[in-house]
């Protein structure tokens, strides 16, 4: 159990919150169970139920820049996901021995599949029908987070850096909190209580470097990046990735894996004429793409302005990705979450169970996805209606 102080809580009303998220790396549903008081937040426990394994393949399939789904295959999806996040709130409850009523709600970020905020008409697609989560619990659930910031003009992504602004902003101190899952964000947390923050991706995270060692390892990722430490970085590769549209985009800016996927590399090593390298060498200059990407933007204020990052999401347990960015970084302090008190594979899932709090308070959030920072109320509230 964590227990994290914020003097901001003092308003906050005791209450357990359900939070569920399956990330751009698509492997399974994140579940955190987190106590928010006056004492601030307390991780209960977490855990990741994995897809079945043909619901696995769907997803990864459905996601393809040419995939097409019918309204039909769509709709049966949708519930098919819901169910999954259902059973994995269920699975979490049961594992920590809390009962359903003592639940206040749940947040469910779903599963995205498009996410396209600078489409002539913007829009986010996450599946996961939240319906089927509420009367499969029996517990108001609150999702659907995007639509509204998308709908005022924002990015709609990544709305954790409020969260992390919440919880983990300290007055004196410039942090960065840098979230590594299929796609890289940051939160940027200036220690002068009046500067803005601000939270954008970065660019691809894990997401490359997943797919290219499924591709030709069989497994879903390079354990602790040792595959990638074993290969050689390809500078020539390396620049020419680097040259993406995406990387001089000024902030706020968000991405996803309907743009940084396996059909974007091939055409890339194809166009750099690059298909001869090793495969462990295009892995090593996966991570190094990570690594430069991430710091590239943190620098964006100055090298010197920030003197403390902390990585969450799936990278914070890989070992090369850790020491390539302490290298490259340095003198910065570079640190998994868990020495502020927060399991790194916990964050996103307790972001959007505090979401759904500040939801059922009416509270707006801040947000930081458009170039004026603006408050807005995020969610859909479901509430389960069965009436015996």
């Amino acid at each position: 159990m964590a227990q994290l102080k914020n003097d901001q809580s003092a308003f906050v009303e005791l209450g357990l919150y359900l939070g569920l998220i399956s990330g751009t790396s698509m492997d399974g549903v994140d579940a955190a169970l987190i106590e928010i008081s006056r004492a601030g937040l307390r991780t209960l426990g977490g855990l990741t139920h994995r897809y079945p394994q043909h619901l696995n393949t769907t997803l990864h399939n459905v996601i393809a820049p040419e995939a097409r789904l019918s309204l039909e295959e769509l709709a049966s999806l949708n519930v098919e996901v819901g169910e999954c996040f259902a059973q994995a709130g269920d699975l979490l409850l049961k594992t920590l021995k809390v009962p359903h009523a003592e639940i206040t709600a749940v947040g469910s970020h779903g599963q995205t599949l498009r996410h396209a905020p600078r489409a002539e008409h913007p829009y986010s697609i996450q599946i996961g029908s939240p319906a089927v989560i509420a009367a499969r619990l029996g517990l108001t659930t609150v999702a659907d987070f995007r639509s509204m910031d998308i709908a005022y003009g924002g990015e709609g992504a990544p709305l954790v850096p409020a969260f992390h602004e919440w919880l983990l902003r300290k007055p004196g101190e410039n942090r960065v909190i840098a979230n590594v899952g299929g796609i890289a964000n940051i939160s940027l947390l200036p220690g002068q209580p009046s500067a803005p923050i601000a939270g954008y991706d970065t660019g691809p995270g894990n997401c490359l470097m997943d797919a290219w060692c499924k591709r030709h390892r069989g497994i879903d990722f390079d354990a602790n990046g040792e595959w990638a430490a074993h290969g050689k970085a390809c500078r020539d590769l390396l620049g020419m990735l680097l040259a993406d549209d995406y990387y001089f985009a000024a902030p706020p800016k968000s991405t996803g894996r309907e743009v940084f996927n396996l059909a974007y590399l091939d055409e890339e090593l194809s166009r750099g004429r690059f298909t001869n390298l090793a495969p462990a060498d295009i892995q090593a200059t996966l991570a190094e793409l990570t690594v430069e990407t991430l710091a590239r933007e943190v620098e964006r204020r100055g090298q010197n302005w920030f003197t403390k990052l902390f990585v969450c999401g799936g990278g914070a347990h890989n070992g090369h990705l850790m020491r390539r960015l302490a290298e490259r970084l340095a003198p910065v302090e570079i640190a998994p979450t868990s020495v502020l008190g927060l399991d790194p594979d916990l964050v996103e899932a307790s972001a959007f169970a505090w979401l759904a709090h500040m939801r059922l308070r009416n509270e707006p959030i801040r947000v930081t996805t458009s170039q004026v920072t603006r408050q807005v109320h995020l969610g859909a509230i479901y509430s389960p209606t069965l009436i015996h």
